[in-house]
């Protein structure tokens, strides 16, 4: 990068979610000059997203949506009363050693240096490479919530739900709610892990606002009349004549089950969204429970790169709730190392915040365990079911791979172009260790995962040139 970088903040904030609005909005209460940058068009995130133009112009669509999601309203406005500058539409496509912050608006390339900078870049789905994921007609239950809360869109004729996580029978309600025909909800998550979940549901029940919220929306679900279906294996999306999907089928060969649908939502939880952690080099290690990479950061979010700091679900999974915490944590400390704040004053001010997280935190071991993906969902067995989308490289493909001596994504990648696409391996990099580690009988950490080049969004030539017009 050059010296234009554009100096003056003390603090960049890369994400509006929960988190980073948090993290804005104490910072700048603490007298740092903040700047957001952010890729959406208004603050929220993916949790609370367009909340301020549903709050505003769609009463009935926030009543709705539900109150944890009403709630986003709130953290908005505080964030928008904040003396945080928020740069909207802006697209970060690299942040340098040096702590230099390169993004997009507007046509334009821009350079911001600040001396700390909190990473708040959330969370996205897992990937879920089943047998016609690809066919239309098939989405992401996370994608379908976004067309409810961005436009008020459902889908039109019957709908199927199938996977496991919370978000599963909260977008089943939300979607049921607003007049979908959802035909039923297929949970995936096997036995096993009902048992596994059975032990750490004492310390869930500490919480006992969301475990009841759980069972409160399979409830409202089950009463809509909609068909719940328990440990739903082996999904397949199943073609019609028109090309796009017509049913969806589960179970053990030779006791196949179809249910018709015109549209199959599918989901398997969350994970860290590290694409431009990891591009900065900083250490990740890998969650066992939530099967994902995420950066190594100590209570208050630091990193091992000085004044970098990560906050909510792109440190982990933890929901709305504990990220919020996590990025006033995270500018409580930003505004120690620049000298804002003593170290008493800073654990002065956060104690409540610290409460706040860990009373979050206590359901997550319970969830983590209840929701664990299965083997045959992180490891498609079909070889010919697409791994990487953009390239339509198969999971037989990345095993032939490894019989040729691949050891790792990114010699598979070279062989492939697994993770070349306009994704840039982001929807793929999971599933990828996964098959080859399932193959070669290694643990995921030994595979390792593919390696982060900027710049890490897509970038016009006349965006990238802009940087040198005075």
């Amino acid at each position: 990068m050059s010296a234009r970088a554009l100096a003056g903040p003390d603090l960049v904030v890369i994400g509006a979610g929960p988190a980073g609005m948090a993290a804005a909005a104490e910072a700048a209460a603490r007298g740092l000059k903040v700047v957001v940058v952010d890729e959406q068009a208004e603050p929220g995130g993916q949790i609370y997203r367009a909340v301020e133009r549903v709050a505003r112009e769609r009463a009935d669509d926030l009543a709705l949506l539900g109150e944890d999601y009403a709630h986003g309203a709130e953290v908005a406005r505080a964030f928008r009363a904040s003396a945080a500058d928020y740069e909207a539409e802006a697209t970060v496509w690299q942040v340098t050693a040096e702590g230099e912050v390169a993004f997009s608006a507007r046509g334009r390339s821009r350079l911001l240096k600040a001396p700390s900078l909190v990473i708040a870049t959330g969370a996205m789905e897992r990937p879920v490479p089943i047998p016609g994921w690809t066919l239309p007609g098939v989405l992401t239950v996370g994608g379908a919530q976004v067309l409810l809360k961005a436009a008020g869109v459902v889908p039109e004729g019957p709908t199927v739900i199938a996977g496991s996580g919370p978000l599963l029978f909260l977008v089943a309600a939300q979607l049921v709610r607003a007049g979908a025909a959802l035909a039923a909800v297929l949970e995936t998550a096997p036995a096993a892990n009902y048992a596994r979940a059975a032990l750490r549901l004492p310390r869930a029940l500490l919480a006992p606002g969301t475990i009841a919220k759980g069972a409160g929306l399979m409830r409202e679900v089950r009463r809509a009349g909609v068909r719940i279906v328990r440990f739903a294996s082996n999904l397949g999306a199943v073609e019609g004549r028109n090309g796009a999907v017509e049913a969806v089928e589960y179970g053990p060969a030779g006791r196949r089950r179809r249910i018709a649908c015109e549209t199959l939502l599918l989901h398997e939880g969350v994970v860290p969204n590290v694409h431009l952690t990891r591009s900065m080099g900083l250490a990740h290690g890998w969650d066992p429970m939530q099967r994902c990479w995420r950066p190594a950061l100590d209570p208050w979010g630091n990193t091992a790169r000085d004044r970098v700091l990560v906050a909510g679900d792109g440190g982990g999974i933890v929901g709305a709730g504990a990220a919020e915490a996590m990025g006033r944590l995270a500018a409580l400390e930003a505004a120690r190392r620049l000298g804002r704040l003593s170290e008493n004053e800073r654990d002065a001010a956060a104690a409540g915040h610290r409460r706040e997280f860990a009373r979050h935190l206590r359901p997550r071991p319970f969830l983590d365990a209840l929701y664990l993906p299965a083997e045959t969902v992180r490891v498609p067995r079909d070889d010919a079911t697409i791994v990487c989308r953009c390239e339509e490289v198969s999971a037989g493909e990345i095993r032939a791979m490894v019989a040729m001596g691949c050891l790792g994504p990114n010699q598979t990648k070279a062989f492939t172009r697994c993770g070349m696409g306009p994704c840039q391996g982001r929807l793929c990099a999971l599933t990828v260790a996964e098959v080859i580690a399932a193959a070669r009988g290694v643990p995921v950490p030994e595979v390792g995962v593919y390696r982060v080049r900027p710049p890490i969004k897509p970038l016009l030539l006349g965006e990238l040139a802009s940087l040198d017009e005075g």
